[in-house]
């Protein structure tokens, strides 16, 4: 931000945040005219003209981002696709050198899966930034501005500091503006503080040294819900407070996704593994007399049957498919890796307005005077004149645009008003509102406000008077402690011959009226199934500490010993250390913080180790959501600033759609495991061939075509198959660092390598040699590669490969299940898989063109029964397996879960009175029973 301190040109490079922004407030109405060099009839279009050269549009820039086309391209030349582009290379080599091997269909093919990969990639990326630019709009288009004395209508773009603007009802602000003049605004600044109650606004001096805070200050991005005001502008762009925190988004920088490294570490692995096979093959064919050649075929060979082709487009369908169940469940991902980071989330920090809470303020509870108790709204009868004040006692044409008002008018009485005389809006002095309205039995004034302002102008019984005050004033402190906004109502009838005049005093005090934002009806059971799988819930709210404890005691944030509050003031005076020490204490939630520190707490918590989910929809959030691992944004609710910032948007704005997004994105990270599992057990049958070649001389059982047949013909609906399978029962049930773990662990590795890989190699083998034996060939006699008898015996391996396959497709889809496979019930994806990789054997072996294209010939129908029983074989090791370790499997994760259980308090730091926790659960080891402790302690 900054000011104006000199009438020539010159003054304005000294435009800066601190030089008026951080006192602006201080000076009166005339002053900050004065120092703006402005004047009551606002700048003149000269004026107005050279400001707008120098300080610019009011507009806000966007997070820098690289350009389409680099971003197009980026998408084919990450490091598999460079691998696979040398595959590629290498093939089409191989082809020039030896024509007719069928290597330049392979070349072909190789380039054909880059290309589809990519181009899906990028058409995600695209739709998202498309979807994005629709929601675009947070400042309003054009806006009254006064100059020269002459009310014109100019786009807010053109604003430049020291324009006088108009303001009033619905009307949003498109500037930072000090407040001149003022006739009663009530402003919304949720968006940018997070405060949900409306704020009051005058034009009086402010000696507070928060700018945000300040009575007579507007942000850019607030929204004016009642009254009017003329505010003069003193920041524009980028230099607004909405500025800062769009450039402060802008500056932090997205932290890759836990599936984006994995993803990366996996393909490296594997990518590099297969050069490293394919060069030592190629040397060691090279070495054992093999022509160049024939080495090259090896080399080449290796490599394919090592890289995974099939995997990026697999995981990403994958992910398409989570995000598609995502968004069913009113989950919209922009970002594919999002689905699974959600997944693997150990934190969530959730906003609390319009989150946790409906953000649609409602009448909760009333008191009487002399009434025992508290009253609900529908035990008030409709002639109260409780509903009578709420109906008249408005200034807000209706309550619209005002929540709180909004909610009154739904309580309130109906039937005809009469006619309003007088009105005294409220200000933060009186803090009360007051109308007098006339019917024909008179006058009636009515009145609502805070009790301390409206009490001494109530007439109160001489004998009772200072119980029933007594009264009073306890029922508020109830209804406050629950973290209800409280109002007193009152009235004061008068006889047809009403004059006007000072009437506030001998009023009749009516009762307490006590509002809340009300919480989703879903949030409780949500945070409770958060917390049986092992997520803490966070909240991070800018609103008042009083509403944030209830909210949480609402919602189950708050534990039977209470919770620790830390707010903004005492973040401030926190190290580095202290904030991450106290981020091991449970339950914790933080109140009265900016958007700053929003960033830094969840800065210390992923210094923690944590993988954290933040939540939010105002401006004031989307520098936490752009540094956090998965940021949501909400969708309805939010502004256009939190959703660019975000990976996530939520449509319904419910907090218990983050949960079942959750449970998807634990889905996703467990199909990602089968598939993969599934994927690379194919690679061992695909390279044992080429080593029988290489050290046994036998003949190669399995070409290069083959086996891209398999990789990328009849393994990829299958997979997909695995990649769209629905959540399992339990996999809420169990702890986040089940889903951090690494896609390819050693269980993932020796299974697919060393058991099922091992087995479809051993059945594709033996029926090869079965069927050379069975045909008269014996080891070490040739046998030329385009004899029938050689092509048959390729097409049976191929066959008893794909045949394996299909079994394993059904050992794939549980990691601990041991059900025959007619039990499962498979997906119609997979099922439309197995049908595919049926078709595939009969069209490759069978078929004319399948024998031309990849090198086979019919094999005789019994060779198939061998290929079964393998399968078969395959599918009973591996439940035998299974059964072996399914007890000490249950075990573990039984162990786990406890020790990452977020309720085993023991296990964490204690802070104060959290100590209470560590010696309750050390009680049982000494005898004694456990006992309820108080609800809370605060």
């Amino acid at each position: 931000m900054g000011c104006i301190t000199d009438a020539s040109p010159r003054f304005l490079g000294n435009l800066h945040w601190g030089c008026m922004g951080d006192r602006i407030q201080t000076l009166s109405g005339p002053e900050a005219l004065q120092a703006l060099q402005t004047r009551s009839t606002g700048l003149t279009e000269a004026e107005a003209t050279e400001r707008l050269r120098h300080f610019g549009p009011n507009e806000i820039s966007g997070v820098k981002r690289y350009s389409r086309s680099r971003r197009f391209f980026a998408q084919f030349f990450h490091f598999l696709a460079l691998v696979l582009w040398v595959a590629a290379l290498l093939a089409f080599l191989a082809d020039a050198a030896s024509p007719g091997q069928g290597m330049a269909l392979l070349g072909a093919a190789i380039i054909g899966v880059i290309l589809v990969n990519g181009l899906f990639s990028f058409w995600q990326e695209y739709r998202a930034e498309r979807m994005i630019e629709e929601l675009r709009g947070m400042l309003p288009d054009r806006v009254a501005v006064l100059r020269a004395g002459t009310l014109l209508s100019l786009p807010s773009r053109a604003l430049v500091p020291g324009d006088l603007l108009l303001l009033g009802e619905g009307d949003r602000v498109p500037a930072d503006c000090r407040i001149v003049e003022a006739r009663a605004p009530r402003v919304d600044v949720s968006a940018l503080t997070g405060e949900s109650l409306a704020e009051f606004k005058s034009a009086e001096r402010d000696s507070g040294l928060s700018l945000e805070r300040a009575m007579n200050i507007l942000l850019a991005g607030s929204v004016v819900l009642s009254g009017h005001c003329r505010a003069v502008v003193f920041a524009t762009g980028m230099r607004t407070r909405f500025g800062g925190i769009a450039a402060l988004t802008g500056s932090v920088h997205a932290r890759m996704a836990p599936l984006q490294a994995e993803i990366r570490r996996l393909s490296r692995f594997l990518a590099g593994m297969a050069c490293i096979l394919g060069a030592a093959f190629f040397l060691m064919g090279w070495a054992l007399g093999l022509p160049l050649m024939e080495s090259a075929l090896f080399g080449v060979g290796i490599i394919v049957a090592n890289v995974p082709e099939g995997l990026l487009p697999t995981v990403s369908v994958a992910l398409a498919m989570g995000a598609r169940r995502m968004m069913q469940r009113q989950a919209w991902v922009r970002h594919l890796p999002a689905v699974q980071t959600l997944g693997s989330a150990t934190v969530i920090c959730t906003d609390k307005t319009g989150t946790l809470t409906q953000n649609r303020m409602r009448v909760r509870r009333i008191y009487l005077p002399r009434t025992p108790g508290f009253l609900e709204p529908g035990e008030l009868p409709s002639n109260s004149p409780i509903r009578e004040i709420a109906a008249h006692c408005e200034s807000t044409r209706q309550g619209r645009g005002d929540p709180m008002e909004q909610a009154l008018l739904r309580f309130a009485a109906s039937g005809t008003l009469g006619e309003r005389i007088e009105e005294i809006p409220f200000d933060t002095d009186r803090k009360r509102l007051t109308t007098v309205y006339l019917r024909k039995a008179g006058a009636t004034l009515y009145v609502k406000g805070a009790l301390s302002a409206v009490l001494p102008l109530c007439r109160l019984s001489p004998e009772n008077g200072v119980r029933e005050k007594h009264a009073l004033l306890e029922a508020e402190a109830a209804l406050a402690r629950d973290g209800m906004r409280v109002l007193a109502f009152a009235l004061r009838k008068f006889p047809a011959e009403y004059t006007g005049g000072y009437l506030e005093r001998d009023l009749t005090f009516e009762g307490l009226v006590a509002l809340e934002d009300p919480i989703r009806p879903g949030v409780p059971a949500a945070v409770a199934k958060c917390r049986e799988a092992g997520i803490r819930v966070i909240m991070l709210t800018g609103d008042h500490p009083g509403t944030a404890l209830a909210v949480a005691r609402q919602c189950g944030l708050a534990g039977e010993n209470g919770v620790r509050i830390i707010t903004g003031d005492a973040l401030v005076a926190m190290t580095g250390a202290e904030l991450k020490l106290a981020l091991g204490a449970e339950p914790i939630l933080f109140a009265r913080v900016a958007s700053e520190q929003k960033l830094r707490i969840v800065e210390a918590l992923q210094e923690r180790g944590e993988i954290v989910a933040v939540t939010g929809d105002g401006v004031n959030d989307a520098p936490a959501l752009r540094r956090a691992d998965i940021g949501v944004a909400m969708g309805r609710s939010g502004t256009d600033v939190a959703r660019e910032a975000s990976d996530m948007i939520l449509l319904d704005d419910r907090f218990e759609t983050i949960v079942s997004a959750i449970e998807e994105g634990r889905s996703v990270f467990l199909n990602i495991r089968k598939f993969l599992s599934y994927i690379l057990a194919s690679n061992v049958p695909e390279l044992v061939p080429y080593l029988a070649f290489a050290f046994f001389r036998l003949p190669l059982a399995l070409s290069v075509i083959q086996i891209l047949a398999i990789d990328l013909g009849t393994d990829i609906v299958p997979a997909l198959g695995l990649g769209a399978e629905p959540p399992e029962p339990h996999v809420m049930r169990q702890p986040p660092a089940r889903f951090r773990g690494s896609l390819l662990d050693r269980g993932v590795f020796l299974r697919s390598y060393l058991f099922l890989g091992l087995l479809e190699a051993l059945g594709a083998m033996t029926v090869f040699l079965l069927f050379l034996a069975d045909s008269g060939w014996s080891w070490g006699t040739a046998l030329p590669r385009e004899s029938d008898t050689y092509r048959a015996a390729t097409g049976a391996c191929f066959g008893t490969i794909v045949i394996m396959q299909i079994a394993n497709v059904f050992v794939c889809r549980s990691e601990r299940e041991t059900l025959p496979p007619w039990r499962f019930r498979p997906t119609g994806l997979i099922l439309a898989g197995i049908a595919l990789e049926l078709l595939a054997v009969v069209l490759v072996v069978y078929s004319p063109a399948g024998n031309a294209v990849f090198g086979t010939a019919a094999v005789p129908a019994r060779y198939w029964s061998y290929a079964g029983a393998f399968a078969l074989l395959l599918v009973a090791l591996d439940a035998a397996l299974k059964r072996f370790r399914s007890g000490g499997m249950i075990r573990a994760s039984h162990d786990l879960h406890v020790e990452n259980d977020p309720r085993n308090a023991a296990s964490r730091p204690m802070f104060g009175n959290e100590v209470h926790l560590q010696r309750r659960a050390e009680m049982p080891r000494q005898g004694h029973h456990r006992r309820r402790l108080p609800e809370s302690r605060l």
